[in-house]
């Protein structure tokens, strides 16, 4: 039997009517967005609706609630912290070589082979909400952040997919006494940037799939995080392109290879005057 397409299973369930699926149908024409952000972009149905009707859709478990729950450190630990911020991926449990995995986009098949491969287990997606998985991140992978200590903790984003630059970088700033989250390149950095909301990002220019001035340009497009100060990082060191880049509205520049020093000096500016504003 034919597997239900999202749209007829949300109006069978009275979720969205016909005429609201017409409607997102007209607006998917030309993009390579799911039917279900479409209507969530039309305010038509809730992440949970999405959510539950990928489980009916596909027979994947649909899980919530979880982020209230208790789960083994060597279950946590399969999973790093940026990896669940850029995928938005939650490790639920392990099971005979099979890690259980709430995942927002459980149709994201290229991520679970590479986790299957990376981790030597099987994969099993279930389904759950952005909102649910983001809860459960920052009560058990952010737990390092007190409550009552948000505004005082310092949290930095570094983005650079040369893994010395950002080992050397990390270190520096760990002895400064920052949070430090690491993405490989402009696109994991912004899925990062947008869920966990740091206080300064520092990102190499020249990285693949989105380089450090189409994160930039990307961030200053949300609302939500387009005031976060972003240093730029570069092997160019001419003064043409450090103008450049200021020109563009990075908050600073400096010059690869990194001195730890200088880039302490640097970020403590930022900051200082972010908190100034």
């Amino acid at each position: 039997m034919a597997r239900k397409k999202m749209g007829e299973i949300l109006i069978d369930n009275e979720v969205i009517s016909q005429n609201d699926l017409e409607q997102a149908l007209l607006r998917q024409k030309g993009t390579n967005k799911p039917i279900g952000k479409i209507l969530g972009d039309m305010e038509v149905i809730l992440e949970e609706d999405v959510a539950k009707a990928l489980s009916t859709q596909f027979g994947f478990p649909y899980v919530k609630r979880f982020s209230r729950h208790k789960f083994p450190q060597n279950v946590l630990d399969k999973i790093e912290t940026e990896s669940a911020l850029a995928h938005l991926i939650f490790p639920l449990k392990i099971d005979n070589k099979t890690l259980y995995l709430a995942m927002s986009n459980p149709l994201d098949m290229a991520l679970q082979s590479d986790l299957s491969f990376k981790l030597a287990m099987r994969i099993s997606p279930c389904v759950a909400t952005p909102d649910e998985i983001k809860a459960a991140i920052k009560k058990h992978y952010l737990a390092e952040i007190p409550e009552d200590q948000e505004n005082s903790t310092q949290i930095i984003l570094l983005v650079d997919n040369q893994d010395i630059a950002l080992n050397a970088a990390e270190a520096a700033l760990k002895k400064g006494g920052y949070s430090i989250y690491k993405a490989q390149n402009g696109a994991e950095g912004l899925k990062i940037a947008t869920q966990l909301k740091p206080h300064l990002i520092i990102t190499d220019i020249v990285m693949p799939r989105m380089d450090g001035i189409e994160m930039f340009r990307a961030l200053k497009t949300n609302g939500e995080i387009g005031n976060i100060p972003v240093i730029a990082l570069s092997a160019k060191t001419a003064a043409e392109e450090e103008y450049k880049l200021l020109e563009m509205g990075f908050f600073d520049f400096i010059a690869k290879p990194i001195n730890p020093t200088r880039l302490l000096a640097r970020v403590r500016r930022a900051l200082r005057d972010d908190n100034q504003k």
